[in-house]
């Protein structure tokens, strides 16, 4: 009998989370620890090995030999060299300068637990995992846009995620129009995508409308500035406030802008949105969709669908990392 499991771990700033899959996409067991208190790459690989041979271990998987591989999905995963490059928001892989470092994580998780290990970048394995389980089943052409803190992005091209000559292809987040103005991001650039269409652009994007509109009435003035979220601006919208409902008029049609763009170098079936700010339902979606098809070229308009994700939000994460593990 074959090994009928995979391991789909999701590494986050604030979290790992952890499940084992079967081929068909059931969640057998999984858990989570928390990693934002953790500074030191041996105290998280303890408790990570700690923590999977725990889950392994449980009577429903029954040990490590009925594990194929282990997926895991990281920020700055490198597919080729299976390691976390630079990831700015890990404390626990920075050096002893607190310089973001490169983590060897795939020979580290090989070396503890005995099992083959593929790591990739979290945005690739949302998208890996559509094509195994969600939205994107019989696709092979397609582009995973996750809107949450930040924008990342899985692109698939012949039923195969593109990595580049390098792993890290595919930072459409990071993009910007041909005239690079606006606002400052992360990376070091300006007028990158993230900036303006994640949670923390929209709602900085609210913030800067409730200032230059100081008499507008809106929902939105009864929260101090300081403290608006994306999902209060969503509430607010989803209650009829002009405001709010015009910064997804505004997040959208960058979106749309930028995905005409991006239909343009690789002629997508479907951009499927997932994350946190697609949860904002036809308040992001139908400005998207209108720009995005009044920036198209004839060949395209009609052709490419934007579509919600059907991966289910609270085990997307654990699914996509795991699908990654099937081809071990």
């Amino acid at each position: 009998m074959g090994k009928p499991f995979v391991v789909g771990i999701d590494i986050g700033g604030q979290s790992t989370k952890l499940g084992v899959v079967d081929a068909r996409g059931n969640i057998m067991v999984q858990t989570s620890f928390d990693t934002k208190d953790i500074v030191e790459l041996r105290v998280y690989m303890d408790e990570l090995v700690k923590t999977l041979n725990k889950l392994i271990g449980d009577p429903s998987v029954g040990g490590k030999e009925k594990v194929k591989g282990i997926g895991i999905g990281a920020p700055n995963g490198n597919y080729y060299k299976g390691t976390i490059e630079c990831a700015p928001n890990l404390k626990w892989a920075k050096d002893e300068y607190g310089k973001p470092s490169v983590v060897y994580l795939k020979t580290m998780v090989e070396g503890a637990m005995g099992i083959p290990a593929v790591v990739t970048n979290d945005a690739n394995a949302a998208a890996q995992g559509e094509m195994i389980y969600g939205a994107a089943k019989g696709m092979k052409n397609f582009i995973e846009i996750t809107l949450g803190t930040g924008v990342g992005s899985g692109i698939i091209i012949d039923g195969k995620v593109v990595y580049g000559h390098d792993g890290f292809a595919g930072e459409l987040g990071h993009t910007t129009s041909v005239r690079r103005t606006g606002r400052h991001c992360n990376c070091g650039k300006i007028g990158c995508l993230e900036t303006y269409a994640s949670a923390i652009g929209v709602a900085r994007t609210a913030r800067e409308m409730l200032e230059f509109n100081s008499q507008r009435p809106s929902l939105l003035r009864n929260i101090p500035a300081d403290d608006i979220t994306s999902k209060d601006v969503a509430e607010a919208a989803a209650k009829g406030d002009a405001l709010a409902i015009d910064v997804f008029s505004f997040t959208g049609r960058l979106l749309g802008e930028a995905f005409a763009d991006f239909v343009a170098f690789s002629a997508p079936e479907a951009i499927i949105l997932f994350g946190g700010l697609a949860q904002a339902g036809e308040l992001i979606f139908n400005p998207t969709v209108e720009a995005m098809e009044a920036n198209l070229l004839q060949i395209w308009k009609g052709k490419v669908k934007i579509i919600h994700s059907e991966l289910p939000g609270s085990e997307a994460a654990i699914l996509g990392s795991a699908a990654l593990a099937w081809e071990l």
